[in-house]
């Protein structure tokens, strides 16, 4: 960890977030055939982004004074799961929530540590269920289905 970029990095994820919070405030609070508005999703995210940033900022200040080493960086996961996520962005219409959430979440644990495929393959499938059941049942939102081939919609 490096300190001076992790409070770099945690003041500008804060203005980010705090960002994302005041700009949902113009979207439209309600939209046609949902309960949920347009607003809850970028509120929500913006709301967290502001709270890991303050931790992150909180954290540095805490850190341990160590000897400079240099530190590798990992170019390959970062561009397989920069690549899954555009991917992700892509396709998510296509082939709905669930299925490209969970795909993109196996290909995201599968990267940062080989193995424990179960482990990964029922958190996947456990949080693309559960945010979908979430938004769409519960709360009276909308998420792009499952695809009209696999005859589930």
């Amino acid at each position: 960890m490096n300190k001076t970029f992790d409070r770099y990095a945690g003041i500008v994820f804060l203005a980010i977030g705090a960002a994302f919070m005041i700009e949902s405030q113009k979207l439209t609070q309600s939209s046609y055939g949902s309960n949920v508005g347009a607003n809850v999703f970028p509120f929500a995210l913006g709301l967290f982004v502001t709270l890991m940033s303050v931790r992150l900022i909180y954290e540095t200040f805490r850190y341990k004074q160590r000897e400079k080493q240099k530190q590798n960086l990992d170019y390959k996961r970062f561009g397989i799961i920069f690549a899954a996520a555009v991917l992700y962005a892509f396709f998510l219409e296509d082939i709905g929530f669930v299925i490209s959430t969970f795909l993109f979440l196996m290909i995201g644990f599968q990267t940062m540590e080989r193995g424990k495929v179960w482990k990964s393959l029922l958190i996947s499938l456990g949080f693309s269920l559960g945010v979908y059941y979430l938004f769409v049942e519960v709360m009276d939102g909308t998420l792009p289905g499952f695809p009209a081939w696999l005859g589930l919609s």
